[in-house]
């Protein structure tokens, strides 16, 4: 390593006595040595792309063409708001306004359809609740008709047995039986006018 720092060439170059004191007056200010500041400004110029023949008139001037150019950047930014941002901002607003009033509009009709339907499920529902509860109280009274005359025809049906056996009994007593006979005859006709 220390062989390549030797094999690297240095030259010279020549310097007024004022420019020299400019550069052992930076060189101090920035604790650096001649090579490396005058390296450094080279290659900041190269950087800056600065044109050493031409320099600037003063501070005052660069700031003065600065201000300039961001005025020209200012002008250009407020045209191009006025011209398209503007005019699209407006548009996108008028949109989402117009957007916003159809959906407010369907929702409401909607809302609107669904009490509509909402009453009318409710209405025939209602009705059927109603002509279902008339058909159960008409099944139900036939029930209780029906339960009754089953219950008369289970009496009646009691009866005839009763009759049919007393007439038996009646039939096989002879004739020295009066008294029975009375008295079957008696409850037969009691049974005949009992209902």
């Amino acid at each position: 390593m220390a062989k390549q720092a030797r094999n690297k060439v240095l030259t010279t170059i020549t310097v007024d006595l004022s420019t020299d004191r400019l550069i052992d007056k930076l060189c101090k200010r920035y604790s650096l040595k001649k090579g490396e500041i005058t390296k450094l400004a080279f290659e900041y110029i190269d950087k800056a792309s600065i044109n050493p023949n031409e320099a600037p008139e003063s501070t005052k001037a660069e700031l003065k063409k600065i201000n300039k150019r961001q005025d020209d950047i200012i002008r250009f930014i407020r045209h191009y708001e006025e011209e398209q941002l503007n005019p699209m901002i407006r548009t996108t607003n008028s949109i989402a306004t117009r957007f916003d009033n159809i959906a407010k509009s369907m929702e409401d009709i909607i809302i609107t359809q669904l009490e509509n339907h909402q009453e009318r499920h409710s209405n025939l529902l209602k009705l059927l609740s109603e002509k279902l509860t008339e058909h159960a109280n008409v099944i139900n009274f036939q029930g209780k008709q029906i339960a009754s005359v089953v219950q008369m025809q289970l009496t009646g049906n009691q009866k005839l047995l009763k009759l049919i056996a007393l007439y038996t009994e009646l039939a096989t007593l002879g004739v020295m039986d009066g008294k029975r006979k009375d008295t079957l005859k008696t409850e037969i006709s009691n049974l005949i006018n009992s209902q």
